[in-house]
């Protein structure tokens, strides 16, 4: 076993590498880069090693000063994580020339395997299924054009060096090829330093799942059954789980014999990912494999009790495997949810800013891997995820409902988060149901995210917390003369007259009009937090709060709205102030996310159509396309190529 192991990545899959390695008693080293230098996992970490500035290729994808960093502190083993290096086989050549070992399969199986353009002409020699496309390099746009046009539309854009969603566009017409081609190429060069680009058929509404696999360098193998990773925006997957809903036993039998087939063929030795696409009948076409530890891992092993980093780490210190296939059926459930630092509410543009507040859910059936602190500064040059908020049950109803009750108590305060979103996936009776596919996100949400309207029960939740802290605070200013017990409270276009009334430990709430009784006990809240919790009617739930003037912002699940306790006096009042119209401000081009201006297609005079792109901003390791939201002349163009964009800034002016 290795005494000292490198881990060359950052953030929660660093953190992830070293709890492990302290598990079994291995020093580590953390490198970084300047943007990284006060993370948690440097702080974790018993030795680290600056590695230069803060975008991935000046430092992260430094294949020279790692292997130097290594050497300098005599680690004997380096874990890559996921993304950056850790399919590149030339890195594992590197540390191999200078006897390190890599953490990860041999350089063979990752250039067979972790190119995505060899992997499809491999596993077409080996008789597996592949979807139909172009099996080369495409050599510009117009190459992609007349390829995407010979296939049939849609088609995918991808990376042949991608992961994670990066380098991946979706073309359901030309004019998406000739913007989605260049756009892939440049994040695909930002992300893995290979711009590479191929094309295949887009197989609308298919099941995304995959084998987990596993070798050792003495010939042995086995796959820790699948993943469902259905749940996707943007090719990026959002929610996860094992074992799938979909797949009989017959079924997982074969994607898994497949896998291990295709993985023995390479002489596979670590942990890797096979991943196929299934119809609705249940048919199985190999996408490609990840020849590394996937970011999902946590609810195989959460199924399994298999820690896939040791294991990694145990068959690259040359022991060989001591878990056998009749012994890896799944047990219970598991759930992961991505928490991403971005704005569900507008287009799910990426937010930088501090962790101003941060508080993890914690529990039995919960699990979440991060890599941040409260305190800490979410960056625009990384991927935006804050953490995996995983949870586990003994069947797959157990496991959402815990997810749905953590993801309530999981409190992020300084910059925008998709928990909402999150929240409302899990509540939706099609998910609740298990029937998916990538296009999922796409089919519930048409119009993108906008929160949802409050159910009856969050409604009464709404008042219920609201009512209670109103009455807190009502106390404290009456000096013991007694609290009014009518009101009545507002929430959105909802107006409830009611009757508030301590009885011992508990709150009753009379719903006048409604010949209803709101109990209220347990709560645990008190002024100044930002989670709500009680149990109302007998049933437990939390909500977050924040106060508002003359009342208080309360989110329950995916349902949120200011919340108004007045008295009956007030509320006539209320109901009399006018409305306030909105400004049009479809003129103004904005930036919709802080970043980095990579080109402006606008100048003074010109026209501009509805639709056009203007701009592209890139921001976390993803390009993105502004396009104008309506016809115009352009007045004034804001930013130069190269300058730092704000959220809201002007990018353009139309007239």
């Amino acid at each position: 076993m290795f005494s000292k192991i490198l881990i060359a990545n950052r953030g929660e899959i660093a953190v992830r590498i070293i709890r492990t390695a302290k598990r079994l008693g291995i020093a580590t080293v953390q490198v970084f880069s300047d943007a990284d230098a006060a993370s948690l996992a440097v702080e974790m970490a018993d030795e680290s090693v600056g590695i230069g500035p803060p975008p991935p290729g000046q430092s992260y994808l430094q294949i020279d000063r790692i292997v130097a960093a290594a050497k300098r502190t005599g680690a004997e083993a380096v874990h890559p994580g996921y993304g950056f290096l850790s399919e590149r086989a030339e890195f594992a050549r590197a540390l191999a020339a200078e006897g390190i070992a890599f953490i990860g399969p041999n350089p063979r199986a990752i250039e067979a395997m972790g190119d995505k353009i060899e992997s499809k002409r491999f596993a077409a020699e080996a008789g597996v299924s592949t979807v139909p496309g172009f099996p080369d390099v495409i050599a510009g746009v117009a190459h992609a054009v007349s390829i995407a046009e010979r296939i049939g539309y849609p088609v995918m854009i991808k990376a042949s060096a991608g992961g994670g969603g990066k380098g991946m566009r979706i073309a359901w017409t030309r004019r998406e090829v000739e913007e989605g081609f260049p756009a892939a190429e440049a994040e695909a060069i930002s992300s893995f330093g290979d711009g590479r680009i191929f094309i295949e058929k887009f197989i609308a509404s298919p099941r995304h799942i995959e084998i987990q696999v596993l070798g050792d360098r003495h010939g042995n193998l086995v796959h820790l059954n699948e993943r469902e990773c259905s749940i996707q925006r943007r090719n990026q997957k959002v929610i996860e789980e094992a074992p799938s809903p979909f797949l009989d036993e017959a079924t997982r039998a074969a994607m898994g014999a497949q896998a291990i087939a295709l993985a023995r063929a390479v002489d596979y030795d670590s942990a890797g990912t096979v991943e196929f696409i299934v119809d609705g009948e249940r048919n199985f076409y190999f996408l490609e494999m990840n020849t590394r530890l996937q970011v999902e891992h946590p609810v195989t092993e959460l199924t399994t009790g298999v820690d896939l980093v040791e294991q990694m780490i145990r068959v690259a210190a040359g022991e060989r495997l001591a878990l056998r296939q009749a012994d890896l059926a799944p047990r219970g459930w598991a759930v992961e949810s991505r928490v991403y630092a971005e704005d569900p509410y507008r287009g799910f543009v990426p937010s930088i800013g501090r962790l101003v507040r941060y508080r993890a859910p914690e529990g039995p059936a919960i699990r979440n891997d991060t890599g941040v602190r409260e305190g800490d500064e979410i960056s625009m040059f990384y991927d935006p995820m804050i953490a995996k908020l995983c949870t586990r049950g003994d069947t797959r109803a157990a496991a959402v409902e815990a997810m749905a009750e953590a993801l309530d108590g999981f409190l992020i305060e300084g910059l925008r988060h998709n928990i909402p979103f999150l929240s409302a996936i899990m509540d939706q009776p099609r998910f609740r149901e298990g029937r998916l596919s990538t296009a999922y996100i796409a089919e519930e949400f048409p119009e993108g995210f906008h929160g949802l309207p409050p159910t009856g029960r969050q409604l009464d939740l709404m008042t219920a917390a609201a009512v209670f802290m109103h009455r807190l605070q009502a106390a404290r200013r009456a000096n013991g003369n007694g609290v009014r017990e009518d009101w009545v409270v507002v929430a959105g276009p909802a107006k409830r007259a009611i009757r508030a009334k301590a009885d011992g430990g508990a709150l009753d709430i009379a719903l006048e009009g409604e010949g209803r009784v709101l109990r209220l006990d347990r709560v645990d809240w008190r002024p100044g937090q930002a989670l709500f919790s009680g149990r109302l009617d007998g049933q437990g739930f939390t909500c977050q709060v924040a106060p508002a003037a003359e009342g208080f912002m309360v989110r329950c699940r995916a349902a949120a709205a200011r919340v108004l306790v007045l008295t009956p006096r007030s509320a006539e009042l209320h109901e009399r102030l006018p409305v306030r119209q909105p400004a049009d401000t479809s003129r103004l081009i904005v930036s919709p996310m802080p970043g980095l201006v990579v080109s402006i297609a606008a100048e003074p005079g010109r026209e501009v159509k509805a639709g056009e792109t203007v701009a592209v901003v890139e921001a976390m390791k993803m390009q993105n396309l502004i396009r104008a939201e309506r016809d115009g002349v352009v007045r004034r163009v804001g930013p130069k190529p190269g300058d730092s964009v704000a959220a809201d800034e002007v990018l353009v002016e139309l007239v």
